[in-house]
C-alpha cells in the first residue's frame, strides 16, 4: 500500500529517501499543532501542488448562489482561509538557486520524527562548478506555543569558498487560488468536479492592514475582506556564522525580506534560525494581533531556541505515555499506527476551542470545516487518551449553541440543529439532501457528550454548560418526530432525514437515525432528571438558560420508548430505513475501478435509486449502540450491508473493521483496518495531497482498541472481548477511564489490565467481572479469541439463506413492522 522504497520501515519516523513535490507527501509531511499547520513544502518555495499556511478557523465568507433559491437554505459558504507563507528560505550559491528538478542531488532525507516532532531535511547539492553543498533543515510548530513555529537552515560548501545568498520571506500568495487554498477553476475543471476539494474564491482575501521591519524581524497583517477575520504574524531572524556576512531587508503589504549574503568559507557552516508567530482573531484589529506576535517570540527567544525544541521533545513524551498503542512483530503497522495518532495530536491539541477540521490543520480540503466526523471518530480517542481536549472540542459545539438554536427555528423545529458543515457555527452545506437532512448530527454530538462524561466523570462541565446540548437536541427530535397508531401502541417516526449513508439521502426512519435519536432522548431526560436530583443550584441554571419544563424529560422518554426502529423479519435484518430494501441493488462486483467513487461518476438521482452504502450506516449503529443488539442481530445486518459497502468514504472501513472483529470475520477486519490506516499513507482514496484525513486516522485508534482490543463501556461499564488477528503476538495500548491511567495487553492466551496512575477500576471481559489497581496486576486467561469466520460476506450467499419466496433482492420485501428489544436501562 505505500512504496517502501521511498518511504523504508521505522515504527518511529516517517523518512523519504527521495526527492518529490507531489501534493501527497506535502500532506504526510505537515506539521501543526491544532491552531498552527505548515504543510510539508520546501524551504525553497517554487514547484507545489499546494503552497499551504493553515489557521484553524482563519476563513472568508462568500454568497452561496443557488440556481434555484428556497426558503432556509444555507445562504453564507466559509472557506479556510491560506494565510501568508513564513515557510521559504531559498539557498543561492554563485548566485544560482537550487532547482530540483535539474539539480545534482544526493544524500536526500527528509524525516518527520514522531518523538521530536521535527521535520527534517538533509541532502548534497553539487554544482555544476564542483561545489559540493550540504544543506540541512528542521521545522516545528511548537504543541507548547500554540503560536509559535521554528524554522532552522543550516548551509555548509564543503570543498570551496563560496558566494552564499539566503532569502528568507515572508510572502502573502494572491495570485492563482492560493490565499484562500482553493483550486483554481480552469484546473478543477481539468481535474474534473470533486465536492471533497474547498471552493475558489476570485476577490482578493487578504486585505494589508500594518506592516513594517525592525532590524531583523518583519511583520505583516490583514484583515479578511468579508468575514472581516484578522490575521497577523512577525518574524524574527538569528543568523549564526564565521563567515562573513550583510543582510538587507525589504518590506511591502505582501511580502518581506530578510536576505543575508555571505562569503562562505570552505567547511564553516551557515545557520539561520527563523521564530514565526501567528495570530487570528474574529474581533481584535490587526494591529493588536501584531503586538501578540511580537511578545511570542520575545518570550521564546528568552527561553532560548534549543529550549523550544526540548519542550516539544518532553511534550511528544508524556503524548506517547498515555497515547501510544503497541503492536508487536510488525514495524510496518506501527509506524503507521503512530503515523494516525501523530497526526490526531497535530489537529486537535492546540485547537482550544474552536473544532477540529476535517483535515485539521494539514490542507484545505473540505474548506477547513467541522462535521460530524469530530464526534464519531476523533473524541472517542481524545476522551480516553487526553480528556482535556474532548473537553476543548466540546465547548466548540457548547459556543456554537446560539447559531444552531436560530437553525432550528429555521426549519421550524425547536431546541438547536448544529451545522452539517461549518467553520463559524452557520450552515455552510449547500446541498441540503446529503448536509442539513442529516440531522443526526444532533444526537452525535450528545453521544460525544455522554460519553466523555461517563468515561471521565466531568460532571462539572455537564452541569455548567454541557447539559445545554443535550437539552437542546432532545427537543429537536421531540418536534421533528411525530406520532402515529392508537395510544396503546403508538410509535414515533422521523421522516425526511439522511443517516450516514450519503448515497441514500432524505429517507423515512433512517435506523441509524433513529437509534441515536433514542440515545439522545434519554441522555437528556436521566442528566436533566440526576441533576434536578443532586444539584436544584446547577438545575435552576439549566431551566434560566434554556427555559426548560418541568415535563419536558417525561415526554422525551415517551418518545425514545416508542420510536420506530425497522425490521425486516423476512430478512431477519434491520433496513436501513423504511423503504431501503424495495430499492435494487446495484451490481458493485461489475462495477469497474475507473467509476469510483460512485459520487464522481453517476448522477444522485441514479445512486438514490438502488440498495448501495457509500460508508457504513446500520452497521455504525451497531457498533455505537451495540448493547441494543443481539449477537445474531450484528452477523445478520453485517452480512448483509458489508457486500452493499462501496467505501467511497474514507469513514467506513474502520468500522466495518470493528465489526467484522467482533461477529468473526477476523481476516476481514484486518483487511479494512490496513485500509484505513494507509489511506493517506498509501493516497488509498487519490486525495490526501488535500490534507489528513483525520477522522480516519482517529477511526485508526477505534479499530485497534474497540475492533481487535474489544472494549466497549455501554451504560458507563468498562468491558474487553479481545479478537486479536492470528499473526500479532500481541497488541498494548494506553487508555484514561474515570480516574484511572490504566495501561492494557493483549495476547492470544491471556489479557492483562494494569493501573498505571488514579483509582482501582472495575472492569468485565466476556461477562466475568475483574478488579485491578495500582498494587494488583490483573491477568484474564483467554480460551480463545471469539468465532472465526472465513472469506467475507456475499450477497448471494446471504439471499439463498433469507428468501423464502425465491425473488430476487431487489424486489419488494414483506412490509417493515417490528422493533428489537432494548437491552439496557441507559444508552451510555
Amino acid at each position: 500500500m505505500i512504496d517502501r522504497d521511498r518511504f523504508p520501515v521505522h515504527p518511529w519516523r516517517l523518512t523519504e529517501t527521495r526527492y518529490g513535490e507531489d501534493g501527497v507527501s506535502e500532506t504526510l509531511f505537515a506539521v501543526g499543532n491544532g491552531y498552527l499547520g505548515l504543510r510539508g513544502n520546501h524551504i525553497e518555495g517554487r514547484g507545489a501542488h499546494e503552497h499551504g499556511t493553515f489557521l484553524n478557523g482563519l476563513h472568508e465568507t462568500w454568497p452561496i448562489r443557488h440556481a434555484e433559491q428556497a426558503y432556509g437554505f444555507a445562504e453564507v459558504g466559509q472557506t479556510i482561509v491560506n494565510a501568508p507563507d513564513a515557510k521559504i528560505m531559498r539557498v543561492y550559491v554563485d548566485d544560482e538557486p537550487i532547482s530540483f528538478d535539474e539539480a545534482e542531488v544526493r544524500e536526500y532525507e527528509r524525516t518527520l520524527d514522531m518523538r521530536t516532532g521535527v521535520l527534517e531535511r538533509s541532502f548534497v547539492w553539487e554544482t555544476p562548478s564542483g561545489k559540493r553543498i550540504r544543506i540541512r533543515d528542521e521545522r516545528l510548530v511548537s504543541f507548547e506555543e500554540r503560536h509559535l513555529a521554528i524554522l532552522r537552515l543550516e548551509v555548509t560548501v564543503e570543498n570551496a569558498d563560496a558566494p552564499v545568498t539566503i532569502s528568507c520571506q515572508l510572502l502573502n500568495r494572491q495570485d492563482g487560488g492560493d490565499v484562500y487554498g482553493g483550486t483554481p477553476i480552469a484546473a478543477q475543471k481539468k481535474a474534473g468536479f470533486d465536492p471533497r476539494k474547498t471552493e475558489k474564491i476570485t476577490e482578493r482575501v487578504l486585505e494589508p492592514v500594518e506592516y513594517w521591519q525592525d532590524g531583523l524581524r518583519s511583520a505583516l497583517s490583514y484583515q479578511v475582506a468579508d468575514s472581516g477575520m484578522t490575521v497577523a504574524l512577525v518574524a524574527d531572524h538569528i543568523i549564526a556564522t564565521d563567515n562573513e556576512y550583510s543582510a538587507r531587508t525589504l518590506v511591502e503589504p505582501d511580502i518581506a525580506k530578510n536576505v543575508f549574503r555571505v562569503q562562505a568559507k570552505a567547511g564553516i557552516p551557515i545557520t539561520i534560525t527563523k521564530l514565526v508567530s501567528y495570530h487570528t482573531s474574529r474581533g481584535v484589529p490587526a494591529r493588536e494581533l501584531v503586538d501578540r506576535c511580537r511578545r511570542s517570540l520575545d518570550r521564546a527567544e528568552i527561553e532560548g531556541v534549543p529550549m523550544q525544541f526540548e519542550r516539544q521533545r518532553e511534550w511528544l513524551a508524556e503524548f506517547w505515555d498515555r497515547s501510544d498503542v503497541v503492536i508487536e512483530g510488525h514495524d510496518d503497522l506501527q509506524q503507521a499506527t503512530r503515523w494516525c495518532l501523530f497526526q490526531l495530536a497535530q489537529a486537535a491539541a492546540r485547537a482550544d476551542g474552536t473544532g477540529v477540521p476535517a483535515k485539521g490543520v494539514s490542507g484545505s480540503g473540505y474548506s477547513g470545516h467541522y462535521f460530524w466526523d469530530t464526534e464519531i471518530y476523533v473524541l472517542p480517542f481524545l476522551t480516553y487518551t487526553t480528556p482535556q481536549w474532548a473537553r476543548n472540542a466540546l465547548r466548540a459545539r457548547v459556543i456554537m449553541l446560539p447559531a444552531a438554536r436560530r437553525r432550528a427555528a429555521q426549519l421550524n423545529e425547536a431546541g438547536a440543529l448544529f451545522p452539517w458543515r461549518t467553520i463559524n457555527g452557520e450552515e455552510a452545506s449547500a446541498y441540503y439532501a446529503a448536509g442539513t437532512a442529516q440531522y443526526h448530527i444532533n444526537a452525535d454530538i450528545s453521544f460525544a457528550l455522554g460519553k466523555y462524561v461517563r468515561a471521565t466523570g466531568d460532571e462539572d462541565f455537564l452541569r455548567r454548560e454541557g447539559v445545554d446540548i443535550a437539552v437542546e437536541s432532545a427537543r429537536l427530535w421531540a418536534t421533528l418526530g411525530f406520532w402515529r397508531g392508537s395510544n396503546g401502541d403508538a410509535t414515533f417516526h422521523i421522516h425526511g432525514v439522511t443517516g450516514p449513508d450519503e448515497y441514500t439521502t432524505v429517507v423515512n426512519d433512517n435506523l441509524f437515525t433513529n437509534v441515536m435519536a433514542r440515545y439522545n432522548l434519554r441522555y437528556a431526560a436521566r442528566v436533566v432528571r440526576e441533576i434536578e436530583h443532586d444539584d436544584p443550584q446547577a438545575y435552576a441554571g439549566i431551566v434560566e438558560r434554556t427555559g426548560l419544563d418541568a415535563g419536558e424529560p417525561d415526554a422525551w422518554d415517551r418518545a425514545a420508548e416508542a420510536i420506530f426502529i425497522p425490521y425486516s423479519e423476512s430478512l431477519g435484518i434491520h433496513p436501513q430505513d423504511a423503504m431501503f430494501l424495495e430499492r435494487e441493488v446495484w451490481d458493485l462486483e461489475h462495477t469497474p475501478a475507473e467509476q469510483h467513487p460512485l459520487l464522481l461518476h453517476f448522477h444522485p438521482l441514479v445512486i438514490y435509486r438502488f440498495q448501495v452504502l457509500k460508508q457504513a450506516d446500520v452497521v455504525l449503529a451497531l457498533f455505537l449502540q451495540g448493547n441494543h443488539f443481539t449477537a445474531e442481530e450484528k452477523r445478520a445486518d453485517f452480512e448483509y450491508y458489508d457486500p452493499l459497502t462501496t467505501g467511497d468514504s474514507t469513514l467506513s472501513a474502520v468500522v466495518q473493521s470493528v465489526l467484522a472483529a467482533e461477529v468473526g470475520y477476523q481476516d476481514l477486519a484486518r483487511k479494512y483496518f490496513e485500509q484505513s490506516l494507509f489511506v493517506d499513507l498509501g493516497d488509498l482514496h487519490h486525495n490526501a495531497s488535500d490534507g489528513v484525513h483525520v477522522a480516519s486516522a482517529g477511526g485508526v485508534w477505534t479499530a485497534l482498541v474497540s475492533g481487535f482490543g474489544g472494549m466497549r463501556d455501554h451504560a458507563g461499564e468498562l468491558s474487553f472481548d479481545p479478537r486479536l488477528p492470528e499473526d500479532w503476538p500481541s497488541l498494548s495500548f494506553r487508555m484514561q477511564w474515570q480516574r484511572a491511567s490504566l495501561l492494557v495487553k493483549i495476547t492470544r492466551d491471556e489479557l492483562r489490565v494494569r493501573v498505571r496512575d488514579g483509582d482501582p477500576v472495575t472492569f468485565t471481559v466476556r461477562g466475568a467481572e475483574y478488579w485491578a489497581s495500582a498494587d494488583s496486576e490483573a491477568v484474564v486467561p483467554l480460551a480463545d479469541q471469539g468465532p472465526v469466520l472465513p472469506g467475507r460476506p456475499r450477497l448471494g450467499q446471504f439471499e439463498g439463506a433469507r428468501r423464502d419466496d425465491g425473488t430476487r433482492i431487489s424486489a419488494s420485501v414483506p412490509v417493515v413492522t417490528s422493533s428489537f428489544p432494548v437491552y439496557t436501562a441507559f444508552e451510555d
